[in-house]
């Protein structure tokens, strides 16, 4: 399904859904951080995706991080909670989301960077590669906040 994403875009449609979603910031000893490449929109992000009925935030954030990377991970804390109104993500079924990502830091405890069905590309990188990168400003805006130490953050 394709998705466009909207940041602050006066011309974004209305939200129709508001939908729980964790992601888990992972970070390897020498500081890299886990990336995958989105297949729907070709920008690079953390690992994340809906929350199951009968999961906790948390658990959502470690089952998708390892369907979406094939990394194992641990949640270690809690970076914040991100659903600014301005973002917003239209689904080509017709579903319009205001985001909301309770986003966690983990570190990785097993596994290997697979590449699947929703992410072509998967791999750690190091802060100062990120510049490199095309990675959506809310993903951006997490992994800063992480980078300069400001957390937890609940917008």
């Amino acid at each position: 399904m394709a998705r466009t994403e909207y940041w602050n875009d006066p011309k974004a449609p209305k939200p129709n859904t508001l939908i729980p979603a964790s992601n888990l910031l992972v970070v390897r000893d020498d500081g890299a951080l886990l990336l995958q490449r989105r297949r729907d929109t070709g920008q690079w992000a953390l690992p994340g995706g809906v929350q199951d009925i009968g999961e906790s935030p948390a658990q959502c954030a470690v089952r998708e991080c390892e369907e979406e990377t094939g990394i194992i991970a641990e949640v270690t804390g809690l970076l914040g909670v991100y659903s600014p109104p301005g973002h917003v993500v239209a689904y080509s079924d017709g579903e319009i989301r205001q985001a909301y990502e309770v986003t966690y830091i983990g570190r990785p405890v097993g596994g290997e960077p697979t590449v699947n069905e929703e992410a072509d590309g998967v791999r750690w990188v190091l802060p100062e590669d990120l510049d490199s990168l095309d990675i959506h400003v809310s993903m951006r805006i997490q992994i800063g906040d992480f980078l300069r130490g400001e957390y937890p953050r609940v917008d």
